[in-house]
């Protein structure tokens, strides 16, 4: 396999970073990613909670294009979105 392949099973513990506005958005594993019928992947769901205990915060998702994906390291997805690139959700 080549050097440049990443496996999902590897990707989902890779934690994915907005460069855009410094937000942490824990493992891939964790959020979600939406691919269409012709298996492209076409957007990161991305689980922003206000709050560290998850009880008494505010879950909120936030939905990125997956052309947002800037680098994938060797732990880190990185992308670049701002407000006007993301949709906001409850």
């Amino acid at each position: 396999m080549s050097d440049n392949v990443k496996l999902y099973s590897e990707m989902e513990r890779y934690e994915i970073i907005n460069v855009n506005d410094g937000d942490k958005f824990n493992s891939l594993g964790s959020n979600d990613v939406v691919i269409d019928e012709e298996g492209n992947l076409k957007l990161l769901i991305l689980n922003s909670s206000k709050s560290k205990l998850g009880l008494f915060g505010k879950t909120e998702f936030i939905e990125a294009p997956w052309e947002c994906v800037k680098k994938i390291g060797s732990k880190t997805i990185i992308i670049d979105a701002d407000e006007k690139m993301i949709k906001r959700s409850h």
